[in-house]
């Protein structure tokens, strides 16, 4: 900071967004994710059996996405409670914000749940309602695979846990974050609400890590029944944790700009985010390599399916690319002190970022179309191909219906309170913060 900050210099009332200088943005975003919603609602559920099925994947696409930036702020609110974090409280209110979408943005998986849907997703769905009389020994016969899985991947306990996902996680930042704003308007704040916090973020870690797995899982891992990874669950949260920070980095950033978080941030705030972008993407090289190397030594046919369909056509390229750019260059330049300090030129390496991560989830999900397509209704979507041509534009606009419902949520959370907790006991601590 430029200066030694005291308590004269923290706003009492605390600091909060100019609403007519976000109005226009939000009124755009809203009007486009609710527009894009009805017209993705007839693309998946009334438009002809070819645009649904390539539609469906787009979706999952798209939702799955947002997702992991929502929990990813679910998990850095947990984590700065539980560690007790000082340096963090300044920032604490953009963690809760972010984490705040996560009901909004699973509300939008809910089409996924119907059958006309993820007819097209989930081969093993189908598998289960062709089954005449008992499931169990119809799989028994048809598909032994499917009856060793049929404990975890059945129908009722999928819905299950669907279901478990929103409402669990759901809770709990609710909870959080009305804890975290109610200290605001305290005129007595004390310390009780920060133990209280602290207390109820232990266990809703475990949640958290049920959630961040078991929705890869489900949602993704599920596309290719016969497929699996015991590391899946860990890069899909270390390429969330990693995206969750880039957002909140171009938060504090804009915040910044507009001329918020004054005294309260600064450029040592910016490079201990900087520090954590550069450590996640460091640890999402190496679990995404773990996975790899695992997979290609073991030479396992269920578990070399997945980077089979991924190094055929053109995924084989893209594939590629994602090892430099989500690794090699994220890393030589964030290795670069002076730029981690630097709001401006950090919040371009994070958009940089972003960019990768959309480019991982789409090759993690949309190869899996021409492939899954042609194997369910040849006689609908043709023989099994690389890629569906045409398909890619309502991918485009899948993301562009989700992202933009994402971003209202967001602002709307930003702007309903204090852009710091401005009454919490460590905020100078946090204000006078040096690294």
């Amino acid at each position: 900071m430029s200066h030694h900050v005291t308590s004269a210099d923290i706003a009492i009332h605390g600091d909060h967004l100019d609403q007519s200088k976000i109005a226009k943005v939000k009124t755009i975003a809203l009007a486009t994710a609710a527009i894009g919603t009805l017209v993705s609602l007839y693309l998946l559920f009334f438009a002809p059996e070819k645009w649904r099925g390539c539609f469906a994947y787009s979706w999952l696409f798209a939702y799955y996405f947002f997702l992991t930036l929502s929990i990813g702020g679910v998990f850095w609110t947990l984590l700065h409670n539980v560690s007790n974090s000082g340096w963090g409280t300044s920032v604490r209110r953009t963690f809760e914000n972010l984490g705040s979408t996560y009901p909004w943005i699973f509300l939008f998986g809910l089409p996924l749940l119907f059958p006309s849907v993820n007819q097209y997703l989930y081969e093993w769905m189908n598998t289960h309602r062709a089954a005449t009389g008992d499931v169990k020994e119809y799989l028994h016969h048809a598909d032994h695979m499917l009856f060793s899985k049929h404990w975890f991947m059945n129908l009722p306990f999928w819905y299950f846990r669907v279901l478990f996902y929103g409402l669990a996680l759901s809770s709990v930042i609710y909870f959080l974050r009305k804890t975290s704003t109610a200290q605001d308007t305290d005129p007595n704040p004390g310390v009780q609400r920060l133990l209280k916090a602290r207390f109820h973020s232990t266990y809703p870690l475990v949640i958290y890590a049920l959630t961040i797995t078991f929705t890869g899982f489900d949602f993704l891992m599920g596309l290719d029944y016969k497929w699996f990874s015991t590391m899946w669950g860990v890069y899909l949260f270390a390429g969330s944790t990693l995206n969750s920070m880039a957002v909140i980095i171009l938060v504090c950033a804009w915040l910044k700009s507009q001329g918020h978080l004054k005294h309260v941030t600064g450029p040592e705030h910016f490079h201990i985010m900087g520090k954590l972008l550069f450590a996640f993407t460091v640890f999402w090289a190496y679990i995404a390599f773990s996975q790899f190397f695992l997979i290609w030594y073991a030479g396992i046919t269920e578990e070399t399916s997945y980077f089979l369909i991924r190094n055929t056509g053109n995924w084989n390229t893209a594939m590629l690319f994602l090892v430099f750019g989500h690794f090699v260059i994220p890393f030589v330049v964030l290795l670069q002190a002076w730029l981690k300090k630097n709001s401006k030129y950090l919040s371009i390496v994070a958009v940089y970022t972003l960019c990768m991560h959309v480019l991982d989830h789409y090759l993690i999900t949309i190869p899996e179309r021409g492939v899954s397509l042609g194997n369910i209704k040849p006689d609908v979507f043709g023989d099994i191909v690389t890629a569906i041509p045409g398909a890619f534009w309502g991918d485009i606009f899948a993301f562009v219906t989700i992202g933009a419902a994402f971003l209202f949520f967001l602002i709307r959370a930003i702007g309903q309170h204090s852009l710091y907790p401005n009454r919490d006991p460590r905020i100078l601590e946090s204000a006078n913060l040096s690294n």
